[in-house]
């Protein structure tokens, strides 16, 4: 899961295949990614892992870095 949301980020967000996107970067410091992303995000998670992120939940906060993700993720699916 990790690696395909990695994925994702860097080729249709970033739009750099090569980029080395660290779990822990901030996506959001110096452009990386912009708040507008966040919704192409959300779908690509709904698509691809059945996970449904509501609107109040789609934050730069809840979706700083990989790590921070990936933790939403899990703990919606420990529900």
């Amino acid at each position: 899961m990790r690696e395909a949301i990695r994925e994702f980020i860097k080729t249709d967000l970033i739009h750099d295949k090569k980029y080395p996107l660290k779990d822990d970067e901030d996506l959001f410091k110096g452009g990386l990614v912009d708040s507008f992303s966040l919704t192409e995000l959300a779908v690509f998670i709904e698509d691809k892992f059945g996970i449904h992120f509501a609107d109040p939940e789609l934050t730069v906060a809840n979706m700083r870095t990989l790590d921070h993700i990936i933790r939403n993720i899990e703990a919606k699916q420990a529900k």
